[in-house]
């Protein structure tokens, strides 16, 4: 490591540190408002954790500081130019809302006053996403004071909405609605986590997802198994048949279409995610499961981040009550989910999933078929610049080399990089014991100041990279 490299990260700890307490206390003040986008009860209290976050903003120095409404709750809009009118654009997202918490649930303290135990904040919100929110305040400050700039080496702009936590019904559109001023050449998102304390890593992409609910008809009405049976279609024997060609033998989803345009892993990408520390044997424990299974080829780590999915949710028709009851029933219904990996367009799963199930059914099944709104998967490849600068200052953070890897769950920043065309980022220092959505939510506070300290060499690497990236 060179000198002047050596002299910006001493610098930079030195700043975190003066400046921990402070920032600490701020954080625990905006985790005191218990911002529940899924309880109406709760609307105040999403506003105000929206005007907190905005005066926060300002405090820290951004000179354009704004709280959007939608048609449900708020979400706040930051922007601070460069002074270098060639640098890059780069947009952070995360949201301000939280789940539902209550002391009842299993909490041990209340779960909207923040305690410190043993070097971690317990609160909700505190990982998910308010602390991963908080520490570009404190990042971006130390960035400066490291630099001696007066202004981001990079323009910078946050983007922190309030219905993560309720499937962000209004996202899409307030993205849409905004896409000039939101205009980035990369999408920074930190609203997620790392493999463990010990081996830090960079998403690179998150999984996409469809579902919908099959609803079949039979008879006008239950009727009588004795009588009829064996003579008329039975949706019920219909929607377990239905279930039952979903995959092959070889655990592969069997509706035709459905692999149109997969973006294969390449073989590096195998090898990255063979050099993590994996313990199948606990993630099945954690799984409250008790034997791998998915498409024969793949490892469990390739099945859940780039491989994409049909998955049963539900299923159900007919009699439900004690003892038998012999009918064959008026109805019957199957709930599907599908996880969606890069290069899968979410219209044409539905319209190849449509003709697939019309397929399977027998004359005299009469089906009809609702899909939910998608979201689309994303990816980043690993040569891309901008992915570099991040595990760089992540690196530099940590002192150590990091890994990569993707997210089997979906998330709304595939919005943003559908709408901006920008490359989706993940950047996130939460780590699997933190508890998301759970009682007890914590924050490593050691690993939330190494994310501080990432961005604090991020926006400077970020924009001596762009400018000679192709």
């Amino acid at each position: 490591m060179s000198h002047s490299v050596d002299s910006d990260v001493s610098a930079v700890r030195r700043y975190i540190e003066r400046h921990r307490a402070a920032f600490l206390d701020d954080l625990a003040e905006w985790l005191r408002i218990p911002s529940v986008s899924a309880q109406t009860d709760h609307a105040d209290d999403v506003r105000r954790s929206a005007d907190w976050l905005a005066a926060a903003l300002g405090a820290t120095g951004f000179p354009t500081v704004e709280v959007w409404p939608t048609a449900g709750a708020p979400a706040v809009y930051a922007e601070w130019p460069s002074d270098d009118p060639a640098a890059p654009t780069v947009l952070v997202y995360g949201h301000h809302d939280v789940q539902p918490a209550a002391r009842e649930d299993g909490w041990d303290t209340d779960p909207f006053e923040p305690v410190v135990r043993d070097n971690r904040l317990y609160a909700r919100g505190a990982a998910d996403d308010k602390g991963q929110v908080f520490f570009h305040t404190l990042g971006v400050r130390a960035h400066l004071a490291a630099t001696g700039r007066t202004a981001p080496a990079v323009h910078l702009k946050l983007l922190v909405e309030g219905e993560e936590e309720s499937s962000s019904p209004h996202f899409r559109a307030l993205v849409e609605a905004n896409a000039e001023r939101l205009a980035a050449d990369a999408v920074i998102v930190s609203d997620t986590g790392m493999w463990s304390e010990d081996t830090p890593t960079v998403c690179t992409g998150m999984r996409g997802l469809t579902d919908c609910e099959i609803r079949l008809y039979g008879p006008d009405q239950d009727i009588h198994s004795g009588s009829f049976g064996g003579a008329v279609p039975n949706p019920a024997t219909a929607a377990a048949r239905l279930v039952a060609a979903l995959h092959d033998e070889h655990a592969r989803v069997a509706i035709p279409g459905f692999y149109d345009g997969v973006v294969e892993l390449t073989e590096r990408e195998r090898a990255l995610f063979a050099e993590l520390p994996f313990d199948e044997d606990q993630w099945l424990r954690t799984a409250k499961s008790h034997a791998p299974h998915g498409e024969a080829g793949y490892t469990t780590l390739e099945r859940v981040w780039a491989r994409p999915t049909a998955e049963v949710n539900g299923i159900g028709g007919g009699y439900q009550g004690p003892g038998s009851k012999t009918i064959i029933p008026a109805s019957a219904m199957v709930k599907l989910s599908f996880r969606l990996v890069a290069g899968q367009d979410p219209h044409h799963v539905e319209k190849v999933v449509r003709d697939w199930a019309a397929g399977q059914l027998p004359a005299g099944i009469r089906s009809e078929i609702e899909f939910s709104p998608a979201t689309r998967p994303c990816l980043t490849p690993l040569d891309h610049p901008a992915l570099q600068s991040v595990a760089r200052a992540m690196g530099r953070a940590f002192d150590r080399p990091v890994r990569f890897t993707r997210e089997g769950g979906s998330g709304p920043a595939a919005d943003l990089q559908e709408v901006l065309g920008a490359p989706v980022l993940f950047l996130g220092i939460s780590v699997p014991s933190d508890g998301w959505h759970a009682p007890n939510e914590k924050v490593e506070l050691d690993l939330l100041l190494k994310g501080v300290e990432t961005t604090a060499y991020l926006w400077g690497d970020l924009a001596a990279t762009w400018r000679h990236a192709p």
